[in-house]
């Protein structure tokens, strides 16, 4: 965790398992942050001018850099949050393939293309190209300090924009540090920068008038406040808000393999993850024995700050007075602990939680818990387990593990969420071409793949007379010429149509 030290100018950065502190930090109010986006502007009109071929030559050089510091990253983000530094590398790795993927596919997606005008505009050429916004505000979570704000910091530099970040008062070294390797590669102009502070902080950046976009990740409640900042300006923004993500086994499912991802999607990182699964939907049929197979496995887990912890504390410390309060709420509305129960939050720790019989308006199911806990539920059909997924507000991601692949195909499409994987866990968020977002209380827009990459840039559509023709725009226009278009409309547009 981090916490304000007795210098109201500076913040330390703690080990959230061992309370020391990692390294201490300015927070930087509003007239810092404006003096980082006005840098970011100039630095940003610089950037755009290197032209696609610079760009990505120098994208690819910090991919370069942050590959032969991956253990240094890991070990910082292994401090900062207290995840297993094998959890800390994995998050390093996918970050960098999508520098890679950015960096590479660019131009391919934002570059000029020539667009078919249709028959009543043939004498024009059409051309459609995106545009840098100039200045990218990037607003950061704690659970995956490197990876989730690297999914806009990448694809906004690639597609020619300058971004000021402000990452999590929790994680702010591993902001600090990739600012540095960035900097390093290209050292001309301050491309990235990192402001590190408090709430205050993102504020006055998602406020500036010379931002011309922000994209936060963060709970849903912030989210508003950002949105509230970024509307004095009309500043637009893009929103990944978490969720309540579930998991649905189907009869005929591997159920070891099902057991295994949906243990890891629940309970990797804590339960720390934005697309963490926490409810469980299993048809009649193989409920008992997914159970035993669940249950067996979350009884081996343990958490802790050594190399064989499983996963590691709670990074926020707030965040377990939720974590019991579901739980509780669960227990007391009837529900069974299988594995652990209340005494599992064992500061800053939680030990793993599978609740089974939980009513369906509790909180352990409604609410982001954000913690190692699962409720585990019996349905009678795949129908009744898509119902169940999609009766709540959030709408990030899902996962179905089914032995038929036209039923799973058919239960992903009628999920409310804006990713989903079949027979895996979360295996969207390590392709690089995939879109990742949500719907709902989990957000809006979407970083990653070509998607991401146009979330960070303005079309431009321009059009070129090549030979004079028709004028219809034009006070000259005869009756002549408005016969000969409605002949060519009737000819092109009036038949009927038949199945």
């Amino acid at each position: 965790m981090s916490v304000a030290t007795e210098n109201a100018e500076t913040f330390a950065s703690l080990n959230p398992a061992t309370g020391e502190v990692v390294a201490e930090h300015p927070v930087r109010d509003a007239a810092a942050v404006a003096a980082a986006v006005e840098r970011a502007r100039e630095a940003a009109g610089w950037w755009s001018a290197l032209g696609w071929k610079e760009r990505r030559l120098r994208l690819l050089n910090v991919k370069g850099s942050l590959a032969r510091n991956l253990n240094r990253m890991a070990e910082l983000i292994h401090q900062e949050t207290g995840k297993p530094l094998q959890d800390a590398q994995l998050e390093t790795i996918i970050a960098i393939t999508h520098l890679d993927f950015a960096a590479r596919n660019a131009h391919k997606v934002l570059g000029p293309r020539t667009v078919y005008p249709g028959l009543m505009a043939i004498n024009h050429k059409c051309v459609l190209e995106y545009q840098p916004l100039g200045v990218v505000g990037v607003i950061g979570p704690w659970n995956y300090p490197v990876v989730t704000p690297m999914g806009s910091i990448a694809y906004a530099l690639a597609a020619g924009n300058a971004v000021v970040f402000k990452p999590s008062e929790f994680t702010p070294g591993v902001g600090v540090f990739l600012a540095e390797l960035v900097a390093a590669v290209v050292p001309e102009h301050p491309v990235l920068q990192t402001v590190t502070g408090f709430g205050e902080t993102g504020a006055a950046l998602a406020s500036s008038p010379g931002v011309d976009k922000v994209a936060f990740t963060g709970s849903a409640r912030t989210a508003r406040r950002v949105m509230t900042a970024c509307a004095e300006n009309l500043t637009p923004i893009i929103a990944e808000c978490g969720g309540k993500d579930a998991c649905v086994v189907d009869a005929g499912a591997d159920l070891d393999a099902a057991a295994d991802a949906a243990l890891w999607g629940a309970m990797a990182n804590a339960g720390q993850t934005c697309i963490a699964i926490e409810r469980i939907y299993v048809v009649d049929d193989v409920y008992d024995a997914f159970l035993g197979a669940l249950t067996a496995r979350a009884r081996e887990l343990r958490p802790g700050f050594d190399r064989e912890a499983a996963y590691g504390p709670i990074t926020m410390p707030g965040q377990l007075d939720v974590i019991e309060r579901h739980i509780r709420d669960a227990l007391d509305r009837g529900a069974t602990a299988v594995v652990g129960g209340v005494e599992s939050v064992r500061r800053p720790y939680v030990e793993p939680v599978v609740l089974t019989d939980v009513p369906d308006d509790s909180s352990a199911v409604r609410e982001e818990t954000f913690g190692p806990t699962i409720t585990v539920h019996r349905v009678g059909d795949l129908d009744e387990a898509v119902e169940k997924v999609n009766a709540t507000g959030y709408g990030l991601a899902g996962a179905i593990f089914s032995g038929d692949r036209s039923r799973a195909m058919d239960a992903a499409r009628r999920m409310r969420t804006g990713m989903a994987s079949i027979n895996a866990f979360g295996a969207y968020a390590q392709i690089a071409a995939l879109p990742f977002g949500g719907v709902g209380e989990s957000g809006f827009g979407r970083v990653h793949g070509p998607d991401g990459l146009r979330e960070f840039a303005r079309p431009k559509a321009i059009t070129r007379q090549r030979f004079a023709a028709m004028n219809l725009a034009s006070f000259t226009r005869t009756d002549r010429d408005m016969a000969r278009v409605l002949g060519l409309v009737n000819m092109l547009h009036a038949r009927r149509y038949k199945r």
